[in-house]
């Protein structure tokens, strides 16, 4: 009889049970399903890790196209030529590829845009795009993802189904947000670009002493997100209050929202309470109904290019500046909802 064949004894099988039980036993056990789980799962396929900080030069050619798309937005709503080839020398030896794909495959860009852009740049026409420059996908996720699958380990398919169902809502709410954020990005990127384009006042010219600080902050239509808030310290870092804005008020449905009221305060860290005023659209100020709702949060003040409103308490004195603004066109109210708005906040210390 083959003895490979017989039964373990029992001392044998309770010593296997045994030596299963054992503390350093468990914690290897417990590493290589950590591994397993953590390092191929976790990081390669659920959540595979995201550079930040990293130079343009460093990104995918589909990135850098992306990139190159928002120059292109950056140079057609200021015209800095300074700030548009600093950004593709931070492209480097992928500035030209990039910017070839793009002309080559405009999608929602504006031909107009590309042309301009190209002429201040001199380089039309001087760049084909390769065939690879289209490849949206990089290569590194097809090898993770026959890692991942061609390990045909019992152990890591039990560890997948158990981490997958656990983690299914939280992965559709992590998509969902990642999504979300990437569709309010171009509006913030544009917005910071009319803040910079923004002329602060030079108080040195008026016989007004000069603030304790000053700040310019701009909404863009499609920033649903829009909220600025400035921490106020004295000369030598004391912190004394803090001011802002934010949207007050929305009118109509659907994105992105349509903004009609915005809310400006001051808060004094020596004072009992938060100034607000509300700055309202055209429309909603004409609207009795709409101007009364408002008023519970603050005084209501109609906007318009150049108009300034001054918010008091017990040590501070806020200068809010209405340096710019559109309102949008569609199919709601004429007036009624905001395309942009930049304002400029000025403080000053009454002690």
């Amino acid at each position: 009889m083959d003895m490979d064949s017989s039964p373990q004894p029992k001392s044998v099988r309770r010593f296997n049970l045994e030596a299963l039980r054992e503390p350093r036993t468990l914690a290897a056990a417990a590493f290589a399903v950590g591994v397993l789980v953590g390092w191929w799962l976790l990081g390669w396929w659920l959540w595979p890790v995201e550079w930040t900080d990293a130079s343009a030069q460093d990104l995918n050619a589909a990135a850098q196209q992306d990139y190159m798309r928002m120059a292109i937005d950056s140079y057609t709503l200021v015209g800095d030529e300074n700030t548009a080839e600093r950004r593709l020398d931070d492209l480097g030896e992928g500035a030209e590829p990039a910017l070839a794909a793009v002309a080559a495959v405009p999608g929602d860009q504006n031909d107009d845009s590309i042309a301009a852009f190209q002429d201040m740049l001199g380089v039309r026409g001087s760049a084909e795009p390769s065939a690879d420059i289209f490849d949206a996908t990089p290569s590194d996720s097809d090898s993770n993802d026959g890692a991942l699958l061609g390990t045909g380990s019992l152990l890591l398919t039990m560890c997948s189904i158990t981490a997958v169902l656990g983690a299914a809502l939280g992965v559709l709410y992590y998509v969902r947000r990642r999504q979300s954020s990437k569709g309010d990005l171009p509006a913030v990127l544009r917005a910071q670009e009319y803040t910079r384009g923004a002329e602060q006042t030079d108080f040195a010219t008026t016989n007004e002493s000069p603030p304790l600080s000053q700040w310019m902050t701009t909404y863009l239509l499609g920033d649903d997100l829009f909220d600025d808030s400035f921490s106020i310290d004295s000369p030598n870092g004391e912190f004394m209050g803090e001011c802002g804005v934010g949207i007050a008020e929305t009118i109509g449905v659907g994105d992105p929202k349509r903004v009609s009221a915005f809310e400006l305060w001051l808060f004094d860290k020596n004072d009992i309470q938060t100034v607000t005023k509300v700055l309202m659209s055209s429309h909603t100020f004409r609207d009795d109904t709409a101007r009364d709702r408002l008023s519970a949060k603050g005084e209501p003040l109609l906007a318009s290019a150049g108009a300034e409103t001054v918010l008091e308490t017990e040590t501070l004195q806020l200068v809010a500046r209405v340096v710019d603004m559109d309102y949008g066109e569609g199919a709601l109210p004429e007036e009624s909802f905001f395309e942009r708005v930049t304002l400029e906040l000025a403080v000053w210390s009454k002690i």
